[in-house]
């Protein structure tokens, strides 16, 4: 009997291999769980078992996994994955001929038999539940399909990248609400229709138009003798076809229809006897006529007046609401018949927050036979307008008595009293509620009816942590694909069709806020002759898209304003900073820095912001203004001038400060802007690194925003602070952007030293990616531009990059006078940094004359330097140099040692190119003591470590190694794809030492990399 069969553990005990997919991407051998690496690796696995057991090319392996955006060494990356993905998986004795991933000619295959996964285990029970199901046996069916939606019920492929995971991850939603559906249709025909119900209010079933799953629901709610709200559900799906497919319901369902109102027992179940299970939610039932008195709750007929006419005061539903299926669902669902059901939502002005609510009200109408009331506490309108709980108890106590204007006592006026009677009023009934734009738990509180059964709605802006709710949604503004269907239902499809590209810039333009959508399809409405583009490109800036999100008395702008007048001082000053933010995510360290605050303050100042619904928290920790909520923000922030500059200084002071406390140059390293640092928030490096790290790629954003808005000096030294975390990590495109947006700005800076700094940052920027002729050229226009400017920091620095550029270009006598000069003047700065750079360089020199011992010389001194710094990355350089003297004198285990550290230091410093190239070294000598299964293991981790922007000669340097490896083992084949791969690299050819390398491989030459080689960059 099978896993399937007997329900037994996944993993076999015999150590065979399982994969799961349907959850985590895990796999197993046995009782020990295999560690399957970083998701990219993982995707390739799952597409690999995905496409099985066809033979996957690296075409389209690449397409499957990266789309349109392939890495940039191309189908070269794939070897890296495979080997480590057939490390963990095969068996100990497995060899490649027997691996779970075979390799042939151009692409790789997954062989089924050797491993079980979950996706088998999910197709056999499957075709379990539909045999059961077309056999007639029901139970078998639900046992089935049961253990089958246990293996859906997780995510799959959470988090795996690309087009075949996206596909794959919906195919399985399908199969998981189809799944369902044949559960709810056993449970009917087994006539256990309150479990049906249950299935069929489930969320995968929400599909609006999905007529089947109507029709079965209507046979439910008929067999527990609810032939009213199966009617309702005929109705309900009648009005959306008409309204928003314009066609009639199908056969099926207009059968199902008659049936219903004909009472037909031949088509339809008889009320079953057997009573819902205990505590199974009922909320919509009605009172089967048989019920004992003591179980009706009471309804209209008990009123002492008589019968009392039935109460809707629902506002008109909306004709368009797009993209909110998965939210109506949950507003619609069923609640406890025991207690008042309480759920809030809130969201930003103008998100739809009242035409999500009043939609779910009218699909609960027929529920709530007592009535459905609205009351709208206008706590964002004009102070008259206001509704307070007196005046809001009076509106709903006239409401439920027999007459609507019946007056009420003139004594009943105290809060207390007014609360009293009405909870007295609704003790009998089953209401809906709905309380619109509430601003407070303390607003809504004296509203709530006292009927078992009642359900409340409430709206607003403003979370409300203080009311107790049963659900709590927050309404964030539509998908951009939703965006575009709302305006495609407003303006008409073949206005919309006709201007695609435009309808979606349009729609990010209004940033999925449905009251800006609405706003600008009656602007394009009432001007035919205006095009989506053209409106579009009157949108093109902040302030002019708020402009024209105007019509009429409705404005974006003026909803955004009613927000932000309901703040304290304190949190309008907040969110005035805010606009100013240079980066579209921000942390609570931003605000407390612009404002000069404690963190505690700032955080307090954000989250009261993202209670009213003005602020997003897409992460703990992380917070964002929508777009047109930052323009408005922005716009708020020109009416305080004096305020908006302090700001905007005091954030990119803080940008400059955490760039040059996380650099290894250090803040002392810049001879200008030290002020920049005073006070700084960071204890030290490892905190700014962290810092500027969380703020990903919108550290180029500060930068442009800083030059964009005439700060010419911050933009510069931002930009010039930013050099060494961004090289470091190996992120080259960005620092270089940054510089390229800065040196047009050093002209008009009144620092002159920034002209000839940038061009040196430009330079080293060249030297750690091996551009070493235009890196020369950026040294000497940096030379050029110093000239009359008193800065010898900036000065050695400049003949430092000088000397390692014309090392590399083979100018050595002037390589040596150069950075034997810096050196000096390094000594007299007091310029650690510099100091040791120049000495590894020095000693690189040396070394590649053969004079290792004097190089090593030069090394011990980096490495006290380094240590004396405290900074792992300027340590693990220098490490690597010195082990490269040591392999050179022929004493590997000094080597091999000294490697090991500079591995650990590197990846404590998190240098991506570092860690690469120390791990390469290690590598090298792992293989000159023999160890090649050793080497080769860690030059495939140095390969794993690269990234697309890494430097061409360096993962040239780590395939040639790993080549000159593979050909020490006698594995040839390998070795000539590793040199291959190195001559076909992007800009491979601009690298003639490694150019002659590789085709040395090629040719079948022993290739030796000589000690000077070291593939840590100069810099």
């Amino acid at each position: 009997m099978d896993a399937v069969d007997s329900g037994a553990s996944p993993v076999d005990s015999r150590g065979h291999l399982r994969i799961d997919l349907l959850g985590p991407v895990r796999a197993r051998r046995g009782d020990s769980s295999l560690a399957l690496g970083p998701v990219r690796r993982q995707a390739v696995l799952a597409a690999l078992i995905l496409r099985a057991p066809a033979f996957v090319t690296y075409g389209q392996l690449l397409d499957d996994v990266w789309g349109t955006e392939p890495p940039g060494t191309g189908h070269r990356v794939l070897s890296s994955y495979v080997y480590a993905l057939r490390k963990t998986l095969n068996g100990a004795s497995a060899g490649p001929v027997h691996s779970v991933i075979h390799g042939g000619r151009g692409g790789y295959r997954f062989v089924p038999g050797e491993a079980r996964t979950d996706l088998e285990d999910l197709v056999e029970l499957v075709a379990r539940t539909q045999g059961a199901k077309a056999d007639g046996d029901f139970d078998a069916a639900l046992d089935h399909g049961g253990r089958a939606l246990d293996l859906l019920r997780s995510e799959p492929l959470p988090g795996l990248p690309g087009p075949l995971a996206d596909t794959e991850r919906q195919r399985l939603a399908r199969q998981r609400r189809t799944l369902h559906q044949d559960r709810a249709e056993c449970l009917v025909l087994l006539g256990r229709y309150p479990e049906a119900l249950d299935a069929l209010m489930a969320a995968p079933l929400a599909r609006p138009h999905d007529e089947p799953l109507a029709a079965l629901r209507m046979r439910a709610l008929y067999g527990i003798g609810r032939q009213a709200e199966a009617l309702a559900v005929y109705q309900e799906m009648r009005r959306r076809l008409l309204d928003e497919l314009g066609m009639e319901p199908g056969e099926e369902l207009r059968g199902m229809h008659q049936a219903v109102l004909r009472r037909d027992h031949q088509l339809l179940p008889t009320r079953s006897a057997v009573p819902p299970a205990s505590g199974t939610p009922t909320p919509h039932a009605t009172q089967p006529e048989e019920s004992p008195p003591e179980q009706r709750l009471p309804d209209a007929s008990d009123h002492p007046s008589g019968p009392r006419p039935r109460r809707n005061d629902l506002p008109g539903d909306t004709a368009c609401l797009v993209g909110r299926e998965r939210e109506l669902a949950l507003l619609t669902a069923p609640v406890s018949a025991e207690g008042v059901s309480v759920v809030t939502v809130d969201g930003t002005a103008g998100v739809g927050k009242t035409a999500l609510v009043v939609r779910a009200a009218w699909a609960l109408d027929d529920a709530y036979p007592d009535g459905c009331l609205f009351v709208d506490l206008h706590t964002h309108g004009a102070a008259h307008e206001s509704v307070g709980p007196q005046r809001a108890l009076r509106r709903l106590l006239r409401a439920v008595r027999a007459s609507g204007d019946e007056i009420l006592p003139d004594d009943l006026d105290d809060v207390v009293d007014l609360v009293t009677a009405w909870r007295a009023a609704t003790s009998a009934l089953r209401l809906l509620l709905i309380v619109d734009d509430a601003r407070s738990a303390e607003q809504v509180r004296p509203l709530l009816p006292a009927g078992p059964g009642s359900r409340v709605l409430v709206a607003g802006r403003q979370h409300l942590p203080g009311l107790d709710a049963d659900l709590r949604l927050t309404l964030e503004p539509l998908g951009t694909g939703e965006a575009v269907g709302l305006l495609r239902e407003l303006i008409g499809d073949s206005r919309a069709d006709h201007e695609p590209q435009a309808a979606l810039e349009l729609a990010r333009r209004c940033g999925g806020l449905p009251l800006a959508l609405r706003i600008a399809s009656a602007r394009l409405q009432n001007r035919p002759s205006w095009t989506l583009a053209f409106l579009a490109g009157r949108m093109s800036d902040d302030a002019r898209s708020l402009g024209e999100l105007r019509a009429g008395d409705r404005s974006v702008e003026a909803a955004f304003r009613m927000s932000y007048d309901q703040l304290t001082p304190e949190q309008q000053r907040g969110f005035r900073a805010l606009g100013l933010a240079p980066t579209a995510r921000f942390d609570v360290l931003t605000l407390a820095a612009m404002l000069s605050n404690s963190r505690e303050d700032a955080e307090n100042i954000l989250e009261d912001l993202v209670d009213a619904s003005l602020l997003q928290q897409p992460h703990p920790g992380r917070y964002r203004l929508h777009d047109l909520v930052r323009a408005h923000a922005r716009r708020l922030a020109t009416e305080a001038p004096e305020d908006a500059a302090a700001d905007r200084a005091a954030v990119l002071h803080l940008y400059t400060a955490a760039g040059r406390i996380a650099s290894d140059w250090g803040p002392e390293g810049f001879s200008t802007g030290s002020e920049c640092t005073g006070g700084s928030p960071f204890p030290s490096w490892r905190e700014a690194s962290a810092w500027l790290k969380a703020a990903g790629a919108e550290l180029v954003d500060v930068v442009a925003y800083a030059a964009t808005a005439g700060q010419f000096d911050h933009a510069c030294r931002i930009a010039e602070a930013l050099v060494d975390h961004l090289a470091h990590q190996g992120r080259f495109h960005e620092c270089r952007a940054a510089l390229e947006l800065a040196l047009p700005c050093a002209d008009m800076a009144a620092d002159r030293r920034m002209s000839s700094s940038l061009r040196n940052c430009m330079g080293m920027v060249d030297i750690y990616q091996g551009r070493f002729r235009q890196a020369h050229t950026w040294f000497t226009e940096a030379r050029r531009h110093g000239c009359g400017h008193d800065d010898p920091r900036n000065q050695a620095r400049t003949i430092a990059g000088m000397g390692a550029a014309e090392w590399m270009l083979g100018g050595i006598e002037d390589a040596v006078a150069h950075l034997n000069e810096a050196l000096e003047l390094a000594a007299r700065l007091g310029d650690d940094w510099l100091s040791g750079i120049a000495l590894c360089n020095l000693g690189a020199i040396r070394s590649q004359q053969g004079r290792h011992e004097q190089a090593l010389e030069h090394y011990t001194a980096a490495v006290a330097i380094g240590e004396k710094n405290g900074r792992p990355r300027t340590i693990s350089n220098a490490l690597c140099f010195a082990a490269d003297a040591h392999l050179a004198l022929g004493r590997h285990t000094e080597a091999t040692d000294l490697l090991r550290r500079a591995v650990e230091l590197a990846r404590e410093a998190e240098d991506l190119p570092l860690h690469a190239a120390s791990l390469s070294r290690l590598a090298t000598a792992e293989h000159v003591q023999g160890s090649l299964h050793s080497a080769v293991d860690i030059h495939h981790e140095a390969l794993s470590t690269l990234t697309r922007s890494t430097s061409t000669w360096l993962e040239m340097e780590v395939r040639i190694r790993l080549g000159s490896t593979y050909a020490a083992a006698g594995r040839r084949a390998e070795a000539r794809h590793e040199f291959r791969t190195a001559l076909s690299l992007p800009g491979a050819g601009d690298h003639p030492r490694q150019n002659a390398m590789a085709r040395d491989g090629l040719r079948g030459d022993d290739v030796r990399c000589p000690p000077e080689e070291n593939i840590r960059s100069r810099w």
